[in-house]
């Protein structure tokens, strides 16, 4: 099938990837001239894996093209993909420009029935306001799809060869019989396509990530108090999580969700809450936990030092929101480093994909290392902040024998207090004994 993906962003660029790994020929679409002439000379905007070698082999096979012509490609194309950025505006509502947008160009260049399917994360109630606008500019036939996108960065590309599922939100048979063909391949042993409205898909997006963030700040919450009450979080978190009501995804304790989907779908369900005069209460303490974890957790190394961390030196291990991403939206570092800087802190920071995105962010504030141990010279202490796996193991005698002061401030309790006790080097993490 002839698909076109508008938008390479990391949506677009994965699923446009991944359908034509399937079959299909697929031309992704951009108005980034330079990023579109990067992709055909095999620079890829984004640190997936897997994904750089899936377009290698896609294009060299011609399925897959890239262009800025969104006119041939809308015209050639049976279904055409929209994956173009929602940012949020400063009242935590999404910005529908660029969809809005690219739904005009689409309709002006309809010259006969398609099914435009939108992957963009919008509010309840945008496909409606889509399909008017395509009406009012053209009379070709068409059908609305809501498709939302649950991919997790870091294994965004199996994610999308093997779905847990796939929501299709439309009120036409014709376009739900299309959009089953194309995703029909992804299942070889279970049809996991769940089929409703698009208001109902639309709204299953945010209220899947809302779930997965009120996890995680529950977590740290219950950590927050286990600290006080001298109980041991992963103790508490393994109790918790064998009860097959619970699971144990997302139930790990650390400094907080952050990325480009938690906070914006958080902001934006508060904004489609307060119009429609609904109490989001709940959603609005997920996302203030959230926040307040980075500020305790830098409370802790304010505390261990008596509040004057002025010219001490911290190394940074990592500064992407996740492992296996060079994303860094969002992230905690940028809040806890930024924190430690006006204390008079110095940092000495290495993530093993963000660096080029952390210099665009802290400029020169802050020094950048080539290793994770460059970073642990002249360093007082260690911080943890990304739990890459290349960080899991490290050589602990020697960051007892390089850092100033014994001690690793552990934003992911990834490493284990009672052997560190034991090797001598102070460990202060999230809720454990």
């Amino acid at each position: 099938m002839k698909l076109c993906v508008i938008g390479t962003g990391y949506v677009g660029l994965v699923a446009g990837t991944c359908f034509a790994d399937m079959g299909n020929t697929v031309v992704c679409i951009d108005n980034n001239t330079k990023k579109i002439n990067d992709l055909k000379n095999g620079i890829i905007p984004i640190y997936e894996p897997g994904l750089e070698e899936l377009i290698k082999t896609n294009v060299k096979e011609r399925r897959l093209s890239f262009s800025t012509d969104l006119e041939k490609a809308v015209k050639e194309s049976k279904v055409c993909f929209i994956a173009v950025a929602t940012p949020q505006e400063d009242n935590g509502a999404c910005n529908l420009d660029a969809v809005i947008n690219v739904t005009k160009e689409i309709a002006k260049n309809l010259n006969e029935y398609k099914v435009i399917v939108n992957k963009s994360t919008v509010p309840v109630g945008t496909g409606e306001k889509l399909s008017e606008i395509i009406k009012q500019i053209t009379n070709v036939p068409f059908d609305f799809v809501s498709n939302p996108e649950f991919l997790k960065q870091g294994c965004a590309v199996d994610d999308f060869l093997s779905p847990d599922r796939v929501i299709i939100g439309s009120n036409s048979e014709k376009a739900a019989k299309i959009m089953k063909d194309i995703y029909s391949p992804y299942f070889k042993t279970a049809d996991r396509m769940i089929f409703m409205d698009v208001k109902s898909a639309e709204m299953t997006k945010y209220a899947a990530n809302a779930f997965l963030a009120a996890k995680i700040s529950f977590i740290n919450q219950i950590a927050n108090i286990c600290e006080k009450v001298g109980a041991d979080i992963e103790k508490v978190r393994v109790g918790i999580s064998t009860d097959n009501r619970i699971g144990n995804k997302f139930l790990f304790p650390g400094i907080g969700f952050g990325g480009s989907c938690f906070p914006k779908d958080i902001n934006a369900l508060i904004s489609m809450a307060q119009e429609n005069n609904v109490s989001s209460s709940m959603i609005e303490a997920i996302k203030e936990i959230n926040h307040n974890q980075r500020i305790l957790f830098v409370k802790k190394i304010l505390n261990y030092y008596n509040g004057d961390i002025k010219n001490k030196t911290f190394a940074i291990w990592g500064l992407s929101f996740k492992p296996k991403t060079n994303d860094m939206r969002e992230a905690p570092s940028i809040d806890i480093i930024n924190l430690l800087l006006e204390h008079g802190a110095k940092i000495k920071a290495y993530d093993p994909q963000a660096m080029p995105q952390a210099k665009l962010i802290f400029k020169d504030s802050i020094t950048y290392v080539s290793s994770a141990y460059k970073a642990i010279e002249d360093s007082n202490a260690l911080i943890l902040l990304t739990e890459w796996n290349e960080f899991r193991r490290p050589d602990f005698d020697m960051l007892k024998s390089m850092l100033k002061d014994r001690i690793i401030f552990d934003g992911r309790n990834q490493y284990n207090p009672l052997m560190l006790k034991d090797l001598g080097i102070k460990h202060i993490n999230i809720g454990r004994l």
